[in-house]
């Protein structure tokens, strides 16, 4: 069955998290040690600040079949890099803008800032994420331009 006839019923989102390594990284262990349960729909990538995430990363990330993004940082002035999640929040707000000219859904591609004691943010926010994205149905591109053939 090809990805275009699946049954949508039984979808999974796949989603990619970049967290970072002093926040929000942090509260996604507390949460696992807590043993607070959320959807293991999410692969989690530890970087070490949200600012430092190329928007790159982001767009080959959906172009390899994550059905959403999630960037999780450092609440704004508790950046263990001053002014990382800024340059964040203004990565954000231009990658988001950009992807909605694409035609792909805002709910795909999400900014939360999380600090290390807050593992039930962490459960909320990823079960928010599955369970928007589950609606929204899998991220369909265009498979002519996946496989690099000109249209």
């Amino acid at each position: 069955m090809s990805d275009l006839t699946k049954d949508t019923t039984s979808f999974e989102p796949r989603i990619i998290a970049f967290f970072c390594n002093w926040c929000t990284y942090t509260a996604a262990d507390l949460a696992g040690t807590s043993r607070m349960t959320y959807a293991p729909n999410a692969r989690v990538i530890r970087t070490m600040c949200s600012g430092r995430l190329d928007p790159q990363f982001v767009l080959t990330a959906l172009r390899k079949g994550a059905d959403g993004v999630l960037i999780g940082g450092c609440h704004p002035h508790d950046c263990h890099y001053q002014e990382g999640n800024y340059k964040a929040l203004r990565r954000y707000t231009l990658l988001r803008r950009m992807l909605e000219s694409m035609g792909i859904e805002k709910e795909r591609f999400r900014l939360e800032w999380i600090s290390a004691s807050e593992g039930d943010r962490v459960q909320r926010v990823m079960n928010e994420m599955v369970a928007d994205v589950k609606r929204l149905g899998p991220l369909r591109l265009d498979p002519i331009r996946e496989e690099g053939a000109a249209p």
